[in-house]
């Protein structure tokens, strides 16, 4: 709750922490495992057209490093992301999910002003719960999608996972 309560204070437009901060924290849950140290980058995702700067990610991620003593942070305006992945632009953090590679790693949550905690997850949460892991509807790269799942290597951590190739 501290990372989200972190992210919020940020006041970024459309903002959650998403991708294997999320994931992994619920695999390690669905397997019986103690909470380990987190496997991935907190992923810091927001969608601000007016200001595509690479340089304010940089600069956000330089302060939650310095006020968390954490150097895991990763901060990317997803408004800016179509241009690295050469889609169309992107219309919110939401649009932005649909395009990553698996649905169990285009989940978010961000915290409101009343403590809730709010979902984003455009493939639904069956997947994650499930422990089912598949290539995106909307990411094109099949290759890419197989050489992922290959090299993280999840079945290793997480035995119970179902992994489906593209």
């Amino acid at each position: 709750m501290q990372d989200l309560r972190r992210v919020r204070e940020l006041q970024l437009p459309d903002c959650y922490i998403g991708a294997g901060y999320i994931r992994n924290y619920i695999w390690d849950e669905l397997h019986g495992y103690e909470r380990r140290e987190l496997h991935s980058d907190i992923d810091v995702v927001y969608y601000d057209a007016t200001n595509l700067s690479e340089e304010r990610d940089s600069q956000l991620e330089r302060e939650l490093r310095v006020v968390t003593g954490n150097d895991k942070w990763s901060v990317k305006n997803q408004a800016r992301m179509h241009l690295w992945n050469g889609d169309a632009p992107y219309q919110s953090t939401e649009d932005a999910l649909r395009y990553w590679p698996e649905c169990v790693t285009a989940i978010a949550v961000k915290l409101d002003a009343q403590d809730q905690i709010r979902i984003c997850a455009p493939y639904g949460l069956e997947d994650l719960y499930m422990l089912v892991v598949r290539k995106s509807p909307s990411f094109a790269d099949t290759a890419y999608y197989n050489k992922r799942v290959l090299q993280k290597n999840w079945h290793e951590h997480w035995p119970k996972l179902t992994i489906v190739r593209a």
